[in-house]
C-alpha cells in the first residue's frame, strides 16, 4: 500500500482518524519522501483526496512543524483556492510553520493579510497566529504587520479578543505593548468574567517587556 492510500478517502472512510494516523507514523519515521507524496496531492484533482492530504500535512505540523516546512509554497498557493476548506487549512500550515519559513511568508504578505482580512473564523484565528509569528521575526516586517493585529484585536467580536491576544504576544516588545495595552483596556466592557481571566494573564504576560 503507497503512502497516499493510506489517507481516509482512499480506505472509504469520511472521518479523519486515517489522517490523523498516517501523520503520526510519517512524523514518526521522519518520512521526508512519504511526507512530499502527500503535499504533492495537496493540488489533487479530486477534492476528498486533497482534503485529506491537507489534513495530514497541517497534523504533521501539530507534530514536527520542520517536518512540513518545505511545502510552505503550498500553502501559499492555497490561500487562493476558492474552497473555505483548503485556505483555513492551508493558514494552519503556515501558522505552524510561520517562525521556520517567515522570509517565504513575507513575499506572500498581502495574500495572507487579505485572506486573514477576509476569512472565515478559523482563518482568521490561524492568520493572526501566523501573521504574528513573521511580524515577530524582522522590524520590518512587523512595521506593516502590527497595525493590522491591533485593528483585528479593536474590531473583533469580543469573545475573540483574548485568543487573538494570546496569539499576537509573539509580536509584541517594549515599543509597541503600550498600543496592545490601551486596545484591550478598551475592550474590557465587553468581557465576560471568564473571558476577562484570560484576558488578564495576556496583560501579566506583557508586564514582562
Amino acid at each position: 500500500m503507497t503512502i497516499l492510500e493510506q489517507i481516509a478517502y482512499f480506505k472509504g472512510r469520511r472521518d479523519e482518524v486515517p489522517n490523523q494516523q498516517l501523520a503520526k507514523e510519517l512524523a514518526r519515521n521522519k518520512d521526508t519522501a512519504g511526507i512530499k507524496q502527500i503535499a504533492e496531492n495537496v493540488g489533487n484533482g479530486n477534492k476528498n483526496i486533497r482534503s485529506d492530504c491537507l489534513k495530514v500535512l497541517y497534523e504533521i505540523g501539530y507534530i514536527d512543524p520542520t517536518l512540513i516546512a518545505d511545502h510552505a509554497s503550498v500553502f501559499l498557493k492555497l490561500l487562493r483556492s476558492k474552497d473555505n476548506r483548503m485556505v483555513w487549512g492551508a493558514m494552519i500550515g503556515l501558522a505552524l510553520i510561520a517562525d521556520l519559513r517567515s522570509q517565504e511568508i513575507w513575499a506572500c504578505i498581502d495574500d495572507v493579510l487579505q485572506v486573514t482580512k477576509n476569512g472565515t473564523v478559523i482563518t482568521k484565528v490561524w492568520g493572526l497566529r501566523a501573521l504574528a509569528k513573521v511580524g515577530g521575526s524582522d522590524p520590518v516586517y512587523k512595521q506593516k504587520i502590527f497595525p493590522f493585529l491591533i485593528e483585528q484585536i479593536s474590531i473583533c467580536i469580543p469573545r475573540d479578543v483574548p485568543t487573538h491576544s494570546e496569539s499576537i504576544l509573539c509580536a509584541m516588545d517594549k515599543e509597541n505593548k503600550a498600543e496592545l495595552v490601551a486596545v484591550l483596556d478598551s475592550r474590557r466592557s465587553e468581557l465576560t468574567p471568564a473571558q476577562m481571566v484570560r484576558l488578564k494573564k495576556v496583560l501579566k504576560q506583557l508586564d514582562r517587556f
